[in-house]
């Protein structure tokens, strides 16, 4: 379906739900969410919620640490490997988290580890997504989304989308940059603005929820009619909100007539994924946690004499009677802890609990989790025939074909240029071959990894590259030839030995066979006996033939010694060492230029294709102040209603 016909379709099935877009970030792909408020105009239909998702706790660097406040990182498969950042992430244009992971270089051929043997440093550099940074918390207990000041951060968050609006503007050709540098200023004046007008002790999320309504009409070029709102606020849990349907799925798990069911349930969809089941939190868990204003947010563990929340530091509520339902739980909170305590689901129960009520906007991608919200759900609706989960909206963009429509020039980043097989290329070129660059990457990356040989890697670089390949290729096989006549030098060494082996393998035989022989005529002949002038001289010509024996074996060790030793000499000697340096030195070059194909390709096969789904709102009028391309990418999105019950 277009845009209009699936809000069309979502308010007929759901007359009088509110679609929901919440999302972590401002700078991502939630403003781009403006053509989906726009369609709700113009079918008449309730405004679009924008949310803040203020409920999860702020990135920190894999690891942990026991610095203070915040910085922007890169992501990459090493040193940030693993690190999750949401809250402030910025992606410059063509620009995403796709990592270039390890696996994926090894697929192409790339050693990593052999080479970071040489260049230390390496990971990093090689598997970093391109053009992203995301904002993290230096410390080892970082705090809640919800709680950081904005002074604490809006430094950061300033320099990071600076650095965004920099790379970005890089990447458009000079005309067309100085038009958006003017853009982009006005962007960097709207953060300063809205940070004016806010109080001294303002939040993050504050910020968040006063530029919402800036960027979604930057994005779609009009003021767009939205209402903001955060998760905290609509998950806020009381004895007066407990009753709304948000909180349905809660009653599950509380309620005795289903509780052991639903945990049960719960255990075995998340069973297989990253996702922990509910004894790991402890006897009585929940997929809920409790946010407590002034101690955290923490995991809730029901027993029947009183309930904890596992915050950094425990808190725990008794009871008089075993809860029986979430209006219980609402008075046992409110009366500890005040009215302004928060319940939130679980990454899989969250989706639950908030389709109840609205219809999630998901752009393609997002929340990949989904599937295993669905299988809860329908293990848990023969539990209450009566519960209901309004669709999700999910949005499938074609950003980059919507480039058609603009007369922008991009001077393309280093990892592009050699895949569009051109620096500068205008926009309508770029919509209409990014795809196809796409799969001659895929290609190409398949084509690396089947090289295994060095030799065969330097030929096909002569043939791909040209230029210097060329060159070296030749000086290769000069070295290699050249190289020859140490293997035949080698191999005749080789030969020498292998003869004195087997020597030796067969005096080692005849020793024994003579050592045996003279012991056996000192036992038959000489021991305790009176031997004749024979037999003594007998076992004289026996001890000779051992010492000969013995003698020629130290001979041929001493020749296998010297074998060794003049083929050391032989292969040490300057000008053979110069030419496997130089070899070494072009086949390092070799792997250095493979890597670099491989992350290249990786970054515009895959960076492309998963900026192309959930492009960042902020790039739409930096590229295009006519709003040409923004209503393209809105005119020609294919969505669809994903059903959260089978």
């Amino acid at each position: 379906m277009s845009l209009d016909e699936a809000v069309d379709e979502f308010c007929r099935q759901a007359p009088g739900v509110r679609l929901l877009a919440l999302g972590q970030t401002v700078f991502w792909d939630e403003t781009t969410k403006a053509g989906v408020a726009l369609a709700l105009e113009r079918g008449g239909h309730p405004r679009l919620l924008a949310g803040v998702h203020d409920t999860d706790y702020f990135a920190k660097l894999p690891g942990g640490g026991d610095a203070r406040g915040f910085r922007a990182f890169p992501h990459n498969d090493g040193s940030t490997r693993g690190l999750w950042s949401a809250v402030a992430e910025f992606s410059a244009l063509l620009g995403s988290e796709a990592v270039v992971r390890r696996d994926l270089l090894a697929a192409a051929g790339v050693d990593l580890e052999r080479i970071a043997r040489v260049r230390p440093g390496i990971v990093d550099e090689a598997t970093e997504a391109w053009g992203w940074r995301g904002l993290v918390s230096l410390g080892d207990e970082p705090p809640l989304a919800a709680d950081v000041r904005l002074a604490e951060v809006f430094g950061e968050v300033r320099g990071a989308f600076d650095w965004a609006l920099q790379e970005s503007l890089a990447c458009l050709a000079p005309d067309a940059r100085r038009e958006a540098a003017e853009r982009a200023d006005a962007m960097r004046q709207m953060l300063c603005d809205v940070r004016d007008d806010l109080a001294p002790n303002a939040r993050l999320k504050d910020f968040y929820l006063a530029l919402l309504p800036r960027l979604y009409a930057a994005a779609a070029g009009r003021p767009v009619p939205i209402e903001t709102t955060t998760t905290t606020a609509l998950l806020r849990f009381n004895r007066e909100t407990a009753a709304l349907p948000r909180f349905a799925l809660v009653d599950l798990f509380l309620n005795p007539d289903s509780r052991d069911a639903a945990r049960e349930a719960y255990n075995q969809v998340v069973a297989g994924s990253e996702t922990y089941p509910l004894d790991r939190f402890g006897t009585g868990a929940l997929p809920f946690d409790l946010i407590v204003p002034g101690h955290g947010r923490g995991t809730l563990r029901i027993g029947r004499e009183g309930l904890i929340v596992m915050t950094r530091r425990p808190l725990f509520a008794s009871l008089d009677e075993p809860l029986e339902g979430v209006a219980d739980l609402a008075g046992v909170v409110e009366r500890k802890w005040g009215p302004d305590c928060v319940l939130v689901g679980k990454a899989i129960t969250l989706i639950g609990m908030l389709s109840a009520e609205f219809g999630f906007v998901f752009h393609e991608g997002a929340s990949g989790y989904v599937w295993r919200s669905r299988a809860l759900h329908d293990a848990l609706r023969p539990l209450s025939p009566g519960l209901e989960f309004h669709p999700i909206l999910r949005v499938r963009y074609r950003t980059w074909d919507a480039l058609r429509t603009t007369c922008a020039w991009f001077n393309l980043p280093g990892p592009f240029r050699r895949a569009f097989g051109a620096d500068d290329v205008c926009a309508s070129t770029f919509a209409a071959k990014w795809a196809a660059v796409g799969r001659d990457q895929d290609a190409l990356l398949q084509q690396l990894g089947g090289l295994r040989r060095p030799y065969d890697l330097i030929r096909f670089l002569a043939e791909y590259s040209g230029g210097t390949w060329a060159s070296l290729a030749a000086e290769y096989e000069s070295l290699h030839q050249g190289l020859q006549g140490l293997w035949a030098g080698i191999e005749t060494f080789r030969a020498e030995r292998r003869a004195l082996f087997d020597e030796r393998r067969a005096l080692r035989r005849v020793r024994v066979a003579a050592e045996r022989a003279k012991g056996l005529h000192f036992r038959e002949a000489i021991f305790e006996k009176q031997p004749s002038s024979d037999e003594l001289g007998r076992r004289e010509a026996l001890t000779r033939e051992v010492d000969r024996v013995v003698h020629r074996l130290g001979e041929v060790e001493h020749a296998l010694h010297d074998s060794y030793r003049r083929q050391s000499e032989f292969v040490g000697r300057p000008e053979l060492q110069a030419m496997h340096a130089r070899r070494r030195e072009i086949e390092l070059e070799a792997e250095l230029k493979r890597l670099r194909l491989a992350r290249h390709g990786v970054i515009v096969r895959d960076g492309l294709s998963a900026a192309n789904r959930r492009p960042s709102g902020w790039w739409f009028p930096l590229v295009a102040g006519d709003g040409s391309w923004f209503a393209e990418t809105v005119r020609t999105a294919e969505c669809t209603l994903e059903r959260l019950v089978s």
